[in-house]
């Protein structure tokens, strides 16, 4: 490559090519080659078949393919024919390069750019093949717009160098707000708290490879997203087509024997609520509450711990990131107000690698999070694997479910986020027993409602008005038609559902 950088980049490149060039032609043309490709006997191989591909074979072929240049003789390629279109083509382009840059210090080499001059005689290629040209000189098409753009481009990247100093104002104001700081260190009484808590996480795998990570929510039912079962859960018949586990006691690569750790192991016995779809408001849901065999004993479940979405402070995610071991991730909740400008710092500093991640991903991102304003958003190093992780406030109340983030590929291959993001608890815990209900699911409402917690009323109450809100016609059928149930609490649960709202009088004066 004339620019050695390239290669700690990228390793593959592609080349763009006219039907009915010659590999050599297309390769001149791309210009990041160096000569030396054209003055050895060359070859593309083909890193499949073996196959070796020769400079003065045409392209039309070659599409999609990969290949390998391989030196085959250091000895100078056999001649092209008299008066070939590559040669004569690419003459100008030759002619002006610079012979050694094999030679050249990489620091030292620069792209060279060269004006036509319109008056310049321009040698005529005669069609017998007689004669090949010494030199032709070819003006390019509108090469005087070109010019004119690069220039505006060139003065406008100058103008916006000239503003990084404002920039890192900014950013260094950002390293102040979500760097390490009290709000993510955690009193010693609160981290054994969490970890007792961290029992009831669990690794979620399907036929024995990872998949994602859950938590015990109550009873004998474990929560996780819908993304992670959604290709093997056959919505119309409720039935996984594949055997699905979870782990709570995977902390230790000590446990795999054999690359199979069945310590700990529980079966998924049937999906008892799903929903991986958008809301009639636009807003995403993504949860699968798993009902657990019961053959076994069981952590306590997290329900315990509900809590409402704090708006900022420090948040921990406890989970089983890259499907390894569980882990313990503290970071901080990054406000609604606030995100563009994560976003707008993660954009700056990708910049020197825009051929890789571009501007638009990232304008895309911050669309995507100031419409999303019902999720939770952070800052956290769990990517693949932790979908499903439990998140906890600096009270260790479960707030959130860490559901997924906005990655990309950095500069080295490694996969990056630019902001991560987890589902309100509290949303999920709504959208769970209208399914139940109108599933008719009676058994496990019991269960759920037989699992006492701080803001049961609360979310009894959220239900409530969604239900009207929304005019849910299947959940109140089934609350119409619940007379003759036998079980106290389900009794109350649907007593509750059918009183109707009092209006308040208005205090009229005359």
């Amino acid at each position: 490559m004339r620019n050695p950088a390239l290669t700690k980049i990228v390793q593959k490149i592609t080349v763009y090519a006219k039907k009915g060039e010659k590999v050599k032609q297309a390769l001149k043309r791309d210009g990041r080659f160096m000569n030396i490709i054209f003055k050895k006997t060359c070859a593309l191989f083909h890193m499949k078949t073996e196959v070796n591909t020769e400079m003065s074979n045409l392209v039309d072929d070659l599409d999609g393919n990969t290949y390998q240049i391989i030196l085959l003789s250091k000895s100078s390629p056999p001649d092209s024919q008299p008066g070939s279109l590559d040669d004569a083509y690419m003459m100008s382009s030759e002619s002006q390069r610079s012979d050694s840059d094999e030679n050249k210090d990489p620091s030292q080499q620069s792209t060279i750019t060269e004006s036509v001059n319109d008056n310049a005689p321009q040698s005529k290629l005669e069609l017998n093949g007689n004669t090949a040209p010494e030199k032709i000189l070819r003006k390019i098409p509108l090469a005087q717009k070109i010019q004119n753009h690069l220039s505006s481009e060139f003065e406008h990247s100058v103008k916006k160098m000239k503003t990084v100093s404002k920039l890192s104002r900014i950013q260094n104001i950002m390293r102040v707000e979500y760097g390490k700081n009290d709000q993510t260190c955690r009193e010693v009484k609160t981290m054994k708290k969490l970890m007792d808590l961290s029992n009831s996480v669990c690794h979620v795998r399907i036929n024995g490879s990872a998949a994602g990570t859950g938590f015990l929510l109550f009873d004998n039912f474990a929560l996780t997203n819908g993304h992670v079962l959604k290709d093997i859960y056959n919505e119309n018949r409720k039935e996984l087509d594949e055997r699905v586990t979870v782990h709570f006691s995977f902390e230790s690569l000590d446990q795999v024997v054999g690359g199979q750790d069945s310590t700990g192991e529980m079966e998924v016995e049937e999906v008892a609520g799903f929903e991986y779809c958008p809301d009639a408001s636009g807003h995403m849901y993504d949860w699968a509450l798993l009902r657990l065999s019961a053959n076994q004993t069981l952590p306590t479940g997290l329900l315990t711990h509900f809590g409402f979405l704090p708006k900022s402070g420090g948040i921990c995610i406890i989970g089983h990131p890259d499907g390894g071991v569980k882990k313990i991730d503290p970071c901080l909740i990054i406000p609604s107000e606030k995100r563009n400008q994560v976003v707008e710092k993660s954009c700056h500093e990708n910049q020197g690698h825009i051929q890789l991640v571009t501007r638009n991903f990232f304008e895309g991102v911050a669309e995507s999070v100031q419409r999303n304003t019902q999720v939770l958003t952070y800052e956290s190093c769990f990517y693949f694997g932790s979908s499903g992780s439990p998140v906890f406030d600096r009270h260790c109340r479960v707030v959130a479910m860490h559901s997924g983030g906005y990655d990309y590929q950095s500069a080295k291959g490694e996969t990056q986020s630019v902001i991560e993001f987890g589902y309100c608890l509290s949303d999920i815990l709504e959208h769970i027993i209208v399914q139940l209900v109108q599933r008719g699911r009676s058994d496990v409402l019991k269960s759920y409602l037989a699992c006492s917690y701080a803001h049961h009323q609360n979310v009894m109450s959220n239900v409530k008005k969604l239900v009207e809100s929304r005019n849910f016609t299947a959940f109140k059928n089934v609350v119409n038609s619940s007379v003759d149930i036998n079980d106290e609490s389900l009794q109350k649960f649907f007593e509750f559902f059918s009183l109707k709202e009092e209006s308040v009088p208005m205090d009229i004066s005359y």
